[in-house]
């Protein structure tokens, strides 16, 4: 079942998403060489507390920490290690967190250092095909728009790899809701986006290949060729005023 939700609902959903979105760009300031993920891991986890929420991702499905974090070739549910940031490091966060029982989700990659220029340019690809993703959530418009607009800047203009595996999907009261969001197909497919509608839109690009493994902890998922991956992520209201996104702090 796809859900609608109110504008109080959609405001609740935003007050997750702030957070959520302030604490990772916090962390993303932290990420410099000699950082490790699990002091941004014990930051995330304090400054959820002070402002009331709970962790989203901890305890979900097994999952054991409350930050993902996932480095060059790790695509996602990188789990939080003593390893140290190097300079070079491409550096995924992915963050979620419940207050009052509704959801807020999102991710963002970052450079460590000076990093080479196939890896900024993989950065800002993923990061322009999310919002060429963002800009489609509009009443009227059918879902794979989304996915087409994100697999097009990606794959036919910039040559790189959108993943198969992991999608995007809706969130509210669950962490994940219906309906799943692909990052590849053809437009004009699928659920016609309606007011109220409220999705997560996560593009996960990779250099040279589109295929994924996990790690034997089953949670990471890294390259098949060991090549750099990254992922952003936001959550998008679709209303009568077009896209109106949850995560941004400057309410773009």
């Amino acid at each position: 079942m796809i859900y609608c939700r109110t504008p109080e609902e959609i405001e609740k959903i935003r007050r997750s998403g702030c957070l959520v979105r302030e604490i990772l760009e916090d962390l993303g300031e932290l990420a410099k060489p000699g950082v490790s993920p699990l002091e941004l891991e014990r930051v995330a986890e304090e400054r959820i507390e002070k402002a009331g929420g709970r962790p989203a991702f901890k305890g979900y499905r097994g999952y054991p920490n409350c930050l993902c974090v996932s480095v060059n070739d790790q695509i996602v549910h990188g789990i939080p290690t003593a390893r140290r940031f190097e300079e070079g490091d491409l550096v995924s966060l992915d963050l979620g967190v419940v207050i009052d029982d509704y959801f807020g989700d999102s991710a963002l990659t970052v450079p460590v250092g000076e990093i080479r220029d196939s890896a900024r340019k993989l950065l800002d690809v993923t990061r322009e095909s999310l919002e060429r993703g963002l800009e489609k959530a509009r009443i009227g418009n059918r879902l794979s728009d989304i996915s087409w607009a994100v697999q097009e800047h990606a794959e036919e203009k910039n040559g790189f790899f959108v993943v198969r595996e992991f999608v995007g999907h809706g969130i509210g009261t669950n962490l994940h809701e219906e309906p799943q969001i692909p990052n590849f197909g053809k437009p004009g497919r699928g659920p016609t986006l309606k007011e109220g509608m409220v999705l997560a839109v996560e593009p996960m690009v990779n250099e040279g290949t589109s295929k994924v493994k996990i790690l034997s902890d089953q949670w990471t998922a890294v390259t098949a060729d060991g090549g750099y991956s990254a992922h952003f992520e936001h959550i998008v209201a679709v209303t009568k005023n077009g896209p109106q996104v949850l995560t941004s702090l400057n309410h773009f």
